[in-house]
């Protein structure tokens, strides 16, 4: 058995987990709504404050299936009442990042500037006093936020003789050292 499939996922007050006839989860909490379809073999069940998720057989299939759905589960009520944040920092003279209305625009040293257009779910935010070094992603959806954390990480990845580049708080990035003089 699943040690992770057969934890019930506590629902706190204010979110409500709702199953349809085709398998779809949908939550919807103060951060907004999120919809999940789980295969057709799991099944899911909501009881009171608790949702137990199942599965028909120990087949290998459903062994993977199990443990996934619940955990995707989890992520969305974990998304719509705390959220989720990347956050990454920017290293390298004249890089950074501003915000423009909802849309992130990066100067990340090529001809041109980028702009980001924030999709929707996602929020952009450059703190004030990190002099535009520091980019925090957010949004309900923990995939969607990675996503686009890993989109603007590959805009300028770091490059590994100087550390220069986009990269998330707390990557450690291995530098490699120069041409050996004679």
């Amino acid at each position: 058995m699943s040690r992770i499939g057969k934890k019930p996922i506590a629902v706190p007050p204010g979110v409500t987990v709702e199953v349809d006839d085709a398998n779809v989860v949908t939550v919807k909490g103060p951060k907004g709504t999120l919809h999940e379809k789980i295969h057709n073999g799991i099944e899911v069940k909501v009881d009171g404050a608790e949702v137990h998720v199942t599965r028909p057989n120990d087949e290998k299939e459903f062994r993977s299936l199990h443990g996934l759905s619940r955990t995707l589960i989890h992520n969305m009520v974990v998304g719509v009442t705390e959220g989720y944040e990347k956050k990454l920092e920017i290293i390298g003279v004249g890089y950074r990042a501003e915000m423009k209305g909802k849309d992130l625009l990066l100067h990340l040293g090529y001809s041109h500037d980028i702009l980001m257009p924030a999709p929707e779910g996602i929020t952009f935010e450059v703190p004030g006093d990190s002099n535009g070094l520091k980019i925090s992603v957010k949004g309900a959806n923990k995939q969607q936020v990675g996503q686009i954390a890993a989109v603007v990480r590959g805009k300028r990845p770091p490059e590994p003789y100087h550390g220069k580049g986009v990269r998330y708080a707390g990557e450690y990035v291995r530098q490699k050292s120069g041409k050996a003089g004679k």
